[in-house]
């Protein structure tokens, strides 16, 4: 398999995100699959490679790059024109369209819908984010009934909701970066996560949204919103509850209500989908597709015509003619 280049702005700093870790997780997993790692482009760092540096080599077509990074994509893939390059997915909606020859990795069906639709001739598949094992419920007592992490959290969340339940049970907000997130949630009873409101106003979508799925994994009760990517896997009233429905007296009263009674254990097959095993096994599968994609492009051109907005309005403007012909048809044949 051709080598493959995880290219991220920075691997830390005014980087870090969750983005980011998930994207150097796949990293971390692709190198049981081929030889990996990772390359930067807006900032240089030790031991590190440079963008700029690796396109300065000579033998890059045995080389794949992989982009993430939504708002540099279509700058990115323009500058690789020549080269390799895969669009791993997360967040959808940020306007830009690729060339067919650039395959799509999304990490959620959220996304791939989006692509599908998008990019119908382009390779698209599906690649979970991972639930690492050090996400699971450890089965010991939990002293904070309720758990919120600001960022992404919306205004009614953080001013009105938590407020209200302040008044009622302990719950604990964090605002700053967690070094054992496996061990807060199973402190945790209930975990709340809004993010529909900050995602509009990003005007793209909910990637994945690792944390309610980690939280669930820790058992912790989950209320969320279910925009973008969290629709995959939220279930509300089965596996989760919908956050922010109705009013905030009934937030209050169904988080509650959800103290007291007894936590919903899922079963390891719930999560199986998005631990390392089962992801490595499905990118071995997907490299070994694209790898083959990328030795059929290099003597074959597409051959597929494009959907363009031209071409769009030709189909319809078809489609119409088609439809009155067959009216006036009709009409000719009934006199």
């Amino acid at each position: 398999m051709r080598t493959l280049y995880f290219l991220v702005p920075g691997t830390g700093g005014k980087f870090a995100c969750g983005g980011l870790w998930a994207e150097l997780k796949t990293l971390d997993l692709a190198k049981q699959v081929c030889t990996a790692e990772v390359a930067t482009y807006r900032q240089r760092e030790q031991n590190t490679r440079f963008l700029d540096d690796l396109l300065q080599e000579s033998n890059l077509q045995d080389s794949i790059f992989v982009l993430s990074w939504g708002f540099d994509v279509a700058q990115l893939a323009a500058k690789l024109h020549r080269q390799h390059v895969i669009y791993h997915a997360h967040s959808a909606g940020y306007g830009f369209s690729l060339p067919v020859h650039i395959p799509i990795i999304t990490v959620s069906r959220n996304t791939l819908g989006y692509w599908g639709q998008k990019a119908p001739h382009s390779l698209i598949y599906y690649l979970p984010n991972l639930i690492s094992h050090e996400f699971h419920n450890r089965q010991g007592d939990r002293d904070l009934d309720v758990l919120v992490q600001a960022r992404k959290s919306s205004e009614y969340l953080l001013h009105d909701l938590i407020p209200a339940l302040q008044q009622k049970c302990r719950v604990e907000v964090v605002n700053s970066y967690v070094e054992d997130l496996p061990g807060l949630f199973n402190r945790a009873k209930i975990y709340l996560y809004d993010s529909a409101e900050y995602w509009a106003q990003q005007r793209v979508s909910e990637g994945f949204g690792l944390q309610p799925l980690e939280a669930i994994a820790c058992g912790c009760q989950v209320f969320s919103s279910v925009n973008g990517g969290l629709s995959d896997y939220l279930d509300p009233g089965f596996n989760a509850h919908k956050i922010a429905c109705y009013s905030k007296e009934y937030d209050v009263q169904r988080i509650l209500q959800t103290l007291n009674a007894s936590p919903v254990d899922l079963p390891d097959e719930f999560f199986a989908e998005h631990r390392g095993e089962a992801i490595v096994k499905r990118l071995t599968t997907i490299l070994n597709e694209i790898n083959y994609f990328f030795d059929h492009r290099e003597t074959h051109p597409s051959t597929i015509q494009p959907l363009t907005q031209t071409r769009l309005i030709r189909l319809n403007a078809k489609r119409l003619f088609n439809k009155l012909k067959q009216k006036l048809f009709s009409g000719t044949s009934n006199q």
